[in-house]
């Protein structure tokens, strides 16, 4: 495999276009696009362009802007839920 071919991780069945060929470690390491993670060559196969889905990385991290909360707006959530209606009455 190269750059621009499409290729399959056999563990998770995730298909990407590979973007960048390293050897470290006395290994082959493939880039996807798909996740942008390198992944080992032992583990990937070639894929058809038919079980490619050109979304990347960068665009699904997209989808989320604006939905995710800041520490400080979770810990005010946190404070302002009435937990008394959850609290275990009686005695044991």
């Amino acid at each position: 495999m190269k750059v621009g071919d499409f290729a399959k991780y056999l563990p998770t069945s995730t298909v990407g276009k590979v973007t960048e060929v390293r050897e470290s470690g006395g290994k082959v390491w493939f880039r996807l696009d798909y996740t942008g993670l390198y992944y080992d060559q032992t583990f990937l196969v070639p894929a058809d362009e038919s079980e490619y889905s050109p979304v990347s990385y960068k665009d699904r991290d997209k989808k989320f802007e604006g939905r995710m909360q800041t520490i400080e707006d979770a810990a005010k959530t946190a404070r302002d839920v009435d937990i008394s209606g959850f609290m275990p009455s009686g005695g044991g």
